[in-house]
């Protein structure tokens, strides 16, 4: 179900210190399902060997405009013509220079311009006084509202040494915007409340009660709604994933409590509300203002229940669509119906986290889904991202059935 699988992507490589990360990014796209070809300008040969990019895509890297390929086709003209998108990756000013004022004078810009039936992804990268500069900030805005797409720059420390905007994107958002890019924006206008992650409840200042949510499943969930046009809130417990920074609105925390003001405060607007989060069961009613010392004797922790935010959402809900998780480890089906009736849920997800490949900290899952019409369905194991996607379009089904949406409510 990857949204790259079988995608042909031309990669253009010019001249910024920045493009000895282009073998890297070929490989993400490679272990995407991408076919890949990379065209490489004069000067970012200089950072980056051909040799390794041939190596890596198993085609013959574009040098210039005027070494034909096999049967004498012309490099720029059956290149644009084979890929589904090309990547700028790093896109530096003069490239961004030349593509604004339609100048055609280098295999790259050639290339460009022969692209303009497809999507281009720039993803610019240069020196923050270079990217600030009000001619570049004009050419970006051109290509902006001529259709092309940009990804980043980020901010931080810079090959010069100097610290600011410039850096290219992460190589994982420049993936993740390509998916973007080729997928049907369904859930437009449409805003998705998400919860991921564990909690953590203080027991004293360096010790607390939590569990093995990683927050993988509530992170790919964020990142497909948001890929497929959804306005995203994201409320996670602590957790070292990350998200676009674009398109998906983050909230940190840490406690039960700190999630239910959260949740409560952004639920009623919201649309679909998706409590992928493990929050704890329990809490220490007071915990200790001191870091407890080691003693041979036995002590006491007296724990209070968190407020079960799902309940609650359950008796608030007027129009959202609502939909739970369910981590067990056994009768699956009996305790996720009784989650249904008891939550109000218009969906619930189960997870069997007694799996090694599945529920909590792994890369995978094997969800079954179970909707408040009693209509179940199994799938098998598959990613992450992948099972996100398998949720958000039982959504979408749902509301149509129960609302007869066609667009937002």
């Amino acid at each position: 179900m990857d949204r790259l699988k079988g995608k042909k992507i031309l990669i253009a490589i010019t001249g910024g210190i920045a493009a000895y990360k282009a073998p890297e990014l070929i490989r993400l796209f490679i272990k995407s399902g991408c076919d890949v070809w990379a065209a490489v300008s004069e000067n970012a040969c200089r950072f980056v060997q051909p040799l390794t990019l041939e190596t890596l895509t198993g085609r013959p890297v574009l040098l210039d405009d005027f070494t034909l390929l096999d049967g004498g086709k012309i490099p720029h003209i059956e290149a644009s013509a084979w890929c589904d998108l090309m990547v700028v990756a790093p896109a530096t000013g003069n490239i961004i220079g030349k593509t604004a004022a339609g100048i055609a004078d280098d295999l790259i810009s050639t290339l460009l311009m022969a692209a303009s039936r497809k999507p281009v992804l720039f993803a610019p990268a240069m020196n923050s006084r270079m990217y600030l500069n009000p001619i570049v900030k004009r050419n970006l805005n051109t290509l902006r509202e001529s259709g092309y797409y940009f990804i980043g720059p980020d901010e931080g420390e810079m090959a010069c040494g100097e610290e600011g905007i410039g850096r290219l994107a992460d190589l994982s958002c420049i993936v993740e915007k390509v998916k973007d890019i080729f997928t049907e924006k369904d859930l437009r206008d449409i805003t998705i409340l998400i919860s991921a992650g564990p909690t953590q409840e203080p027991i004293d200042p360096v010790r607390f009660i939590t569990n093995r949510s990683s927050g993988k499943m509530g992170y790919a969930l964020a990142k497909a709604a948001k890929r497929r046009g959804g306005r995203v809130i994201l409320v996670s417990g602590p957790t070292s994933l990350s998200v676009p920074k674009e398109g998906i609105t983050l909230i940190r925390v840490k406690t039960a409590l700190e999630m239910e003001r959260e949740i409560e405060e952004h639920f009623p607007y919201s649309d679909i509300v998706i409590m992928a989060a493990a929050v704890a069961d329990y809490r220490t009613d007071t915990p200790f203002p001191q870091k407890l010392k080691k003693s041979d004797k036995a002590f006491q922790l007296e724990l209070v229940r968190n407020p079960d935010i799902l309940y609650t959402l359950g008796k608030e809900k007027t129009r959202q669509t609502l939909v739970g998780f369910a981590a067990e480890t056994e009768n699956f089906e009996e305790n996720a119906l009784q989650k249904i009736r008891d939550k109000n849920l218009d969906l619930i997800v189960v997870n069997n986290v007694s799996l090694p490949d599945a529920g909590f900290e792994v890369d995978t899952n094997r969800i079954m889904l179970i909707d408040r019409f009693g209509k179940t369905r199994k799938y098998p194991l598959q990613s992450k991202d992948d099972a996100a996607d398998a949720i958000l379009d039982k959504i979408i089904k749902i509301r149509k059935k129960t609302k007869g949406e066609k667009g937002p409510s």
